[in-house]
C-alpha cells in the first residue's frame, strides 16, 4: 500500500493475472483500453532485463463520462492504471490506482462521490483475484 494505490499478492503467474483481472474488471464495467508491457520496452529501448510488469489503463466509460461531464479536464488523470508485476521475491501482484488519491486533486464534491464509487469497484475486482 502507498498513498496512492492499493493491491495484494495472487497465486497466479503474471499472465493469468492479467488475464483474471481483465475479466473482474470487465464484471465492474471497466474495459482494458491500453496493456503496457513494461518488461518488454525496457528490454527493447535500454536492453535491460526486468520481471514481468504490465500497465492495464482501464476505463468504465459511464463513470468517466460522468467525471468528464463535472470536470473537462479530468481526462489528464484517467484511466484507472492497474500494475500486474512480479515483485523481487517471484511473487506477483496486482496494484490498482487509488481514486482517492488522484482524484481529490480535482475539488468537487461530484468527483468525490465518483472516486468513491470507481474505489469501490475496484476493490470488488480485487477481492475477485
Amino acid at each position: 500500500m502507498s498513498k496512492y494505490s492499493f493491491g495484494k499478492s495472487v497465486t497466479l503467474n503474471p499472465a493469468t493475472a492479467v488475464q483474471r483481472v481483465t475479466e473482474a474488471l470487465a464484471k465492474e464495467g471497466f474495459g482494458v483500453l491500453t496493456e503496457i508491457d513494461v518488461s518488454a520496452t525496457m528490454k527493447k529501448k535500454l536492453n535491460l532485463e526486468l520481471p514481468p510488469y504490465k500497465i492495464l489503463g482501464a476505463c468504465n466509460p459511464q463513470l468517466a463520462s460522468r467525471a468528464i461531464a463535472a470536470e473537462p479536464e479530468i481526462g489528464a488523470l484517467l484511466p484507472c492504471n492497474v500494475v500486474v508485476r512480479q515483485d523481487a521475491e517471484g511473487k506477483t501482484r496486482v496494484e490498482f490506482m487509488d481514486p482517492y488519491a488522484v482524484l481529490q486533486l480535482v475539488d468537487r464534491p461530484e468527483v468525490s462521490a465518483l472516486a468513491a464509487e470507481v474505489r469501490s469497484r475496484l476493490e470488488r475486482v480485487m477481492a475477485a483475484l
